[in-house]
């Protein structure tokens, strides 16, 4: 007879560990569920594979969540919910993460430019390869590895996914050492648009200015519209 009652006594204690294992188990499939979609819904329907590893969750997981809330690859490692806001500048961002948007990109970012260019500007070191940029119609600037960096500050894109962008100092200077690839309506507007703003820092874009070579040309400019 206490052998029996030991027997069930065992087989309950199991049964117990087994029901409490499934338990956790089932609050951990929440947890992850719960993270990832909080992470979906904080980046605007956007999610990075970088980030949910960041969180310890597997690419098995991953998998899992991505074909249960039907969500889309957009490029490697970035998927889309279907109601998510396109936002090309993001994804150009997380395909090339050590791009900086440059030019009319940056005017636009900087919302010194009203209307989203028709190409993407952006800007790479000397040493990037570019090519594949390049077929798809996206305009590729290259500088020394020294002044990538220089003037780079992050801002929102309007669906509100944080982007490397020049500041506008820096992009009045990458727009007279590439004027010529500039629209002259485009070039001469983002110039006067500069001047009139309340928070412009000239000793700052002159010291740009000197870096890149536009020194004599901004100063012609500043003498005659200020």
């Amino acid at each position: 007879m206490y052998k029996e009652k030991l027997g069930i006594n065992v087989t309950l204690h199991v049964r117990l560990n087994e029901l409490q294992y499934e338990r956790e188990s089932k609050v951990m499939i929440v947890s992850k569920t719960e993270e990832l979609m909080a992470l979906l819904n904080s980046n605007h329907g956007y999610l990075k594979t970088s980030d949910v590893m960041r969180l310890g969750i597997s690419r098995a997981y991953l998998g899992e969540f991505v074909k249960a809330q039907g969500l889309r690859r957009v490029t490697q490692g970035l998927y889309m919910s279907m109601d998510a806001w396109d936002d090309g500048i993001y994804e150009l961002q997380v395909r090339y993460p050590k791009a900086v948007f440059s030019h009319e990109t940056a005017l636009y970012l900087l919302k010194m430019a009203e209307r989203e260019p028709s190409q993407f500007s952006l800007t790479l070191e000397s040493s990037a390869n570019s090519a594949a940029l390049s077929k798809q119609d996206i305009k590729v600037y290259k500088v020394k590895e020294a002044l990538v960096e220089m003037g780079m500050m992050e801002v929102k894109t309007p669906t509100g996914h944080m982007v490397r962008v020049y500041n506008t100092e820096r992009t009045i200077c990458d727009l007279f050492r590439s004027r010529r690839n500039i629209e002259i309506q485009d070039f001469q507007e983002a110039i006067k648009d500069y001047v009139r703003l309340k928070e412009k820092n000239l000793p700052l874009l002159m010291r740009y200015a000197k870096e890149f070579s536009v020194e004599k040309i901004i100063q012609l400019y500043l003498e005659v519209l200020l």
